[in-house]
């Protein structure tokens, strides 16, 4: 488990430190802004949609760590998916960040696995689906996120 945990650092280091699609999108024709309450991250995320498909991606914002990383992994897994994939990868990632799937269960995530760690800080949870929340409201024509109170 320790070697999960020092890939878990190392990832969310790497990816908020040096976030990838971390910039506005001119060519934007979704967009929804998210707010963390509890923490204050706050992030902005950008879809050029083609149909149903997602041609380009991006995000601005402020966040911690956990926020920024999670947002920045998000926008590359991303990145020609349609609108279906990215809805079912939202829910999985979901379940894998609250417990409700074991870490084991994630292997299609990809790197995304990385944050099953997070279901051991349930604080937490908020802080890595944030970007996932904006996404859904940019993904159906929401202005804004809403967060669950339960999360």
């Amino acid at each position: 488990m320790s070697d999960l945990r020092d890939l878990y650092q190392e990832v969310i280091l790497e990816h908020s430190k040096a976030p990838r699609n971390f910039h506005g999108l001119a060519h934007a024709n979704h967009r929804a802004d998210g707010v963390n309450p509890l923490c204050g991250d706050q992030f902005t995320v950008y879809l050029h949609m083609d149909g149903d498909a997602i041609r380009d991606i991006s995000f601005e914002g402020s966040g911690c760590a956990i926020s920024k990383a999670s947002a920045s992994m998000m926008t590359q897994i991303l990145k020609g998916k349609s609108r279906a994939e990215a809805e079912k990868l939202f829910e999985r990632f979901h379940k894998l960040v609250t417990g409700e799937e074991p870490a084991k269960g994630g292997e299609d995530l990809g790197k995304l696995a990385v944050f099953s760690g997070v279901s051991e800080y349930p604080a937490r949870v908020k802080c890595a689906t944030l970007a996932w929340h904006t996404l859904h409201a940019a993904l159906v024509g929401e202005a804004e996120a809403v967060l669950p109170e339960d999360e």
